[in-house]
């Protein structure tokens, strides 16, 4: 898998040589932002993870300035965000806002019914709509960014469990071949 994702990933000369990103140069030249080894990548997961709910297309807009911070690598970061599309994005908010009632203590039957689309009239539909969102408001703000901190925590955890796992799996194989 390494030698497919390196074979697609910009190499490091390519990004120094690029005249598009030489104003950027300084930030941009970390080799942990192009190198892809297991604490990069995993960092990388998880950023983009984390900024996968920030709605498109500002999610990989945030990646890149986190992933240059944080110093992992950049693409994997970049592509990581995408598992939240037009699909997909419903669902995760709904559960960020199952969420952040429950863990605001606000999971009781009157919770339950604000998350319901009101019935809207002609000449009331901006204040209904407004009420609707500010009822969805404290539950879906406490949601969103502990959904957020859980999928990059797993992320980053699944990534470098995964890595291990493979590299083992990659010792005993050639500890089997030198064998015969």
């Amino acid at each position: 898998m390494r030698k497919l994702l390196r074979k697609h990933l910009p190499s490091h000369a390519s990004v120094v040589q690029n005249r598009w990103l030489k104003p950027f140069g300084r930030w941009l030249h970390h080799h942990n932002l192009w190198h892809l080894h297991r604490r990069s990548a995993a960092g990388g997961v998880a950023v983009g993870l984390f900024c996968g709910f920030i709605p498109f297309p500002f999610q990989m807009i945030a990646a890149v300035p986190l992933a240059v911070l944080l110093r992992v690598n950049l693409p994997v970061a970049v592509i990581s965000t995408l598992y939240s599309n037009p699909l997909t994005i419903v669902p995760l908010y709904a559960l960020a806002y199952q969420l952040g009632a429950w863990v605001s203590g606000a999971h009781d039957g009157v919770a339950q019914s604000q998350f319901d689309f009101p019935e809207m009239h002609w000449h009331n539909w901006m204040g209904e709509l407004g009420n609707w969102l500010a009822a969805l408001g404290k539950p879906l703000l406490i949601g969103l960014p502990l959904l957020a901190l859980i999928f990059a925590v797993a992320g980053y955890v699944a990534v470098r469990v995964a890595w291990r796992v493979a590299v083992v799996m990659e010792w005993r194989a050639r500890k089997r071949r030198h064998a015969v």
